[in-house]
């Protein structure tokens, strides 16, 4: 189903109602005691929640519909382990475990596999950010989680690195009135570019324009790393006469480099 239609998994998105902080902390207090039809209404009151986390993977070719069931999993996960003695909104707590669960199903259903130990960390690493997120009222940082896993830092690092989602080169990140700009556009080789590539092309044609004598003495001393003794003792002239040649070449080149 696509995203701009109204209505998803036969919810009138138009219509989902709106919760206030008061109204929410009221219903997590009768959920808490074990208050069904306030767990009901703190569920329909978060779906817009649901709906605007997963509007993040619209891109990815999946049924919205199935996306929008999988998130809600995730709020239901969230509504059952928030503690509400942590100074820390509902909201702030569910998106991460919203948008685990929906990553979780996009992995699941990838061609590109993880092995299920790597996935088992990586997961573990994401409930363990959520519950410190809520123990310290902070975002967690990478050797907090690792502490509290009692793992490598490095190990928490790669496991999150395995489970990103593969991003399109052909995917665009910024669109206005004319053309696109896709991943790709911003993606480079740092050891190789076109300034250098122009600036070889350049080089080429000025040797070109040199003599015999010239172009080998600038090889032997700019591509060899020979000294000017050196070279004129391969060549059997003077330095003083490398020198000077080695002047009027580099003078001459300067006018196509």
């Amino acid at each position: 189903m696509v995203m701009n239609k109204v209505e998803i998994c036969g919810l009138d998105t138009s219509k989902l109602p709106l919760i206030t902080q008061t109204r929410s902390r009221e219903l997590l207090l009768r959920i808490k005691s074990g208050d069904e039809p306030a767990r009901e209404d703190f569920i329909r009151g978060n779906l817009r929640l649901v709906l605007s986390v997963i509007q993040r993977f619209s891109s990815r070719g999946e049924l919205m519909d199935d996306l929008f069931q999988v998130g809600c999993i995730g709020l239901i996960k969230a509504i059952d382990n928030f503690d509400l003695s942590h100074n820390v909104r509902f909201s702030t707590y569910a998106v991460p475990m919203i948008i685990g669960e929906v990553r979780r199903h996009l992995r699941d259903n990838n061609a590109l596999r993880v092995s299920r130990s790597i996935r088992d960390t990586a997961y573990h690493a994401l409930q363990t950010r959520a519950r410190l997120l809520e123990e310290l009222g902070r975002e967690p940082g990478i050797g907090d989680i690792a502490k509290a896993m009692e793992i490598k830092e490095e190990e928490v690092v790669f496991a999150l690195d395995a489970i990103q989602d593969p991003v399109s080169l052909f995917e665009p990140i910024y669109h206005d009135d004319g053309d696109a700009i896709y991943v790709m556009d911003q993606v480079k080789d740092d050891s190789t570019n076109d300034e250098d590539w122009l600036t070889h092309v350049a080089i080429e044609n000025g040797m070109d324009n040199l003599t015999e004598r010239e172009q080998r003495i600038l090889r032997l001393r700019f591509f060899n790393g020979r000294t000017q003794m050196e070279v004129a003792e391969e060549i059997g002239i003077s330095q003083a006469q490398v020198s000077r040649l080695e002047k009027n070449a580099l003078k001459r080149m300067r006018k196509y480099v």
